[in-house]
């Protein structure tokens, strides 16, 4: 008889102990080993468990008598789904996003749970027609330092020149064929590849190319598969059938043997980012991974994110350039509008509608952008431009109607509205702000001929509606496109000429520290989206705040601009890259029972807080109610994430709270919302 530990997907920290008698006849692939699947019988219910362990004698811990302890039903795989290396990664996952070992394991294993996306930018570098291999000197030179500086070019010393690299150039520069280049030569060395993209369903262009080029040494793990067909890419993977493996951020996880390289395309991208327990980051992943297992980490955007654009600075990323758009395009003409001067057009101003008018004349196409969480009302004077912010934040308080008062959704900190403009005196001062459907009911009716699509979480329901309508914008069934953040992923249309942003700022007045980064990021990569097929592409970016950092400088493609300027101020709030953030979110259907809690655990934090740790909160979280959920945050913040680790762990094992309310762990967040 052996005795097996088996984690199951549940938030125990613990496995559970069941036997195996081996029967008479026992067919050899269905013996127990580390990594298989086991069928069992928790409480009275069948569920499935991995295997982690096996002994012959009853471990000395286990809390259960010998003669009670229950034997499995069966063996479910034929063989292991994951090795050593994997099981090292899930018991470093568990530590460092405090989960428990088995939200670790079925995070990582293919189980058809669905990956649900935060949602970013583009992804579609013009692969184009290009024959392989021909590149430009700029990315030969990129290709060769790369190889060189990992050790991996027999001419190379590895000095230790850094495994962590980063391509940035502007969209359409050919960042995609550096990529293939370098997994055409890691394969010849006999390693493996994996090559992560924000979102599958939306970047077909790139699975194509790597399909092409790769044929079926490729694998592509995604949302849209089975688990059975999940599994069977697995497998592939596993026996060195499939050697290149592209998909989004779960596939950071995949059992490549003998990995040589893990690519990240559009690093910046908000989807990378779990909103599931583990809470990771797939960066954060690679880097351990790469750091494992000494290879190379490549990363790629025409808008990196500022912790990356720090580490390149720093030194800790080496950054390789490219600068010329390979597929002869001109980056498009930007115009900024300045809606101040526009008071009563609504949301589409009199220069944006003659261009619009324009563009329908000519028969090409338009998209107009909108910043979806453009609802939140910000506080400003119309007369000077000045916007009310947090006393101990620097963030832009939000008007609460019912309450009649503006807020800080990071302290608490709340006052009445002003009668008069605190700095010039002026009455002329008000709230902010635009909806969806309002702003497709003025294009409706200042273009009654034009054809017009809306496209938004509202409007659609699942993602191959998605790609059939871009696809019908693609062939020229429509005239305008309205659109929020999904729309900029797949953007590349042959009679585009115009984008239109309704509102740059919405998004700058989200009660969050990265507010300004998205900003700059969404209106850049917008921009590099027109006029990739004839030279006079247009952008006319509208805003309340031309003059602001992030608009300014994403309007006169000021880049190098921006990073200082976003690097100084993060430096003066001290938030991250120069220090690091752990978030608590109390989530609850008893809105004061979210919030004692959130009281409490303060309290607990505070106890035994080491030196250099700041507990922010508790607070509303900036959208206090989601789901009928109420939900509390507190943050906790300092100069290394391990004491912040230690203390929320001290939380997450020893605080024992009102189960109706729920606690969220989330280091390193991306978002505060």
């Amino acid at each position: 008889m052996q005795y097996l530990e088996i984690i199951l997907n549940l938030p125990v920290n613990q496995g559970f102990t069941y036997s195996y008698i081996p029967p008479e006849k026992e067919k050899p692939e269905l013996i127990p080993a580390i990594g298989k699947r086991a069928e069992i019988m928790f409480g009275n219910k069948k569920t499935q468990g991995f295997i982690i362990n096996i002994s012959d004698k009853l471990p000395e811990n286990c809390p259960v008598a010998p003669e009670k302890i229950r034997p499995i039903k069966r063996v479910i795989d034929k063989e292991p789904l994951f090795g050593k290396e994997l099981i090292e990664m899930a018991h470093w996952l568990s530590r460092y996003y405090l989960c428990t070992l088995g939200e670790a394991v079925f995070s990582m294993i293919p189980s058809g749970r669905r990956e649900t996306s935060a949602g970013g930018f583009g992804f579609e570098e013009e692969v184009g027609e290009k024959k392989k291999n021909e590149l430009s000197p700029e990315q030969s030179k990129a290709v060769e330092e790369i190889l060189s500086a990992s050790g991996l070019l027999r001419s190379a010393r590895n000095d230790g020149g850094g495994l962590f690299h980063y391509l940035y150039g502007p969209t359409g520069s050919g960042k995609t064929e550096v990529f293939l280049s370098l997994a055409e030569k890691i394969l010849e060395m006999g390693k493996g590849v994996i090559y992560l993209v924000p979102e599958i369903g939306l970047t077909g262009q790139v699975v194509k190319a790597v399909a092409d080029r790769f044929g079926n040494t490729a694998a592509v793990l995604h949302s849209g598969l089975t688990p059975s067909q999940r599994l069977s890419e697995w497998h592939r993977i596993m026996h060195r059938e499939a050697r290149v493996i592209v998909g989004a951020r779960s596939a950071v996880f995949a059992p490549v043997p003998d990995l040589g390289l893990i690519i990240i395309d559009e690093e910046h991208d908000g989807s990378y980012k779990s909103g599931n327990n583990p809470r990771y980051h797939a960066r954060q992943v690679a880097m351990h991974r790469c750091s494992t297992l000494k290879i190379p980490l490549l990363m790629g955007s025409a808008t990196p994110s500022v912790e990356a654009w720090y580490g390149m600075q720093g030194g800790s990323i080496v950054r390789h350039r490219l600068t010329k758009r390979l597929a002869g395009g001109e980056m498009p003409h930007i115009s900024c509008i300045d809606l101040s001067y526009y008071p009563n057009d609504g949301c589409i101003s009199k220069p944006l509608e003659d261009e619009i008018n324009k563009t329908l004349a000519q028969k090409h196409q338009t998209i107009l952008f909108l910043n979806r969480r453009g609802f939140t009302h910000f506080f400003r004077c119309n007369q000077c431009g000045y916007e009310l912010k947090c006393k101990n934040c620097s963030v832009p308080l939000t008007y609460h109607k019912i309450e009649n008062r503006l807020r800080c959704h990071y302290c608490g900190w709340s006052i009445y509205p002003p009668e008069s403009c605190p700095q010039c005196g002026s009455l002329d001062i008000g709230s902010s702000g635009f909806g969806t459907e309002y702003i497709e009911a003025e294009t409706r009716a200042k273009f009654p001929n034009a054809r017009i699509l809306r496209l938004d979480t509202d409007v659609l329901k699942n993602k191959d509606e998605l790609l059939t309508s871009l696809e019908d914008f693609r062939q020229g069934k429509y005239d305008i496109l309205l659109g929020t953040q999904m729309v900029a992923k797949g953007l590349n249309f042959p009679n585009l000429q115009l984008v239109g942003v309704i509102l740059a700022d919405a998004g700058l007045h989200m009660p969050d520290f990265r507010a300004g980064e998205r900003t700059f990021s969404l209106i850049t990569q917008v921009a590099g989206r027109a006029g990739r097929y004839f030279p006079d592409g247009k952008v006319i970016v509208q805003t309340y705040s031309p003059g602001k950092g992030p608009v300014l400088y994403a309007c006169q493609s000021r880049i190098e601009d921006f990073y200082g300027s976003e690097l100084a101020e993060r430096e003066m709030l001290d938030f991250p890259p120069f220090s690091r953030l752990l978030r608590l979110v109390f989530r609850s259907f008893n809105k004061s029972l979210a919030a004692q809690t959130a009281a409490d655990a303060v309290k607990i934090l505070e106890e035994g807080a080491p030196r250099g740790m700041e507990i922010i909160g508790p607070a509303e979280c900036p959208i206090e109610k989601i789901n009928s959920s109420w939900r509390y945050q507190i943050l906790l913040k300092g100069g290394s994430i391990i004491p912040l680790q230690n203390a929320a762990r001290k939380l997450l094992f020893d605080y024992t709270h009102n189960q109706n309310v729920y606690i969220e762990y989330d280091v390193d967040p991306v978002s505060l919302l």
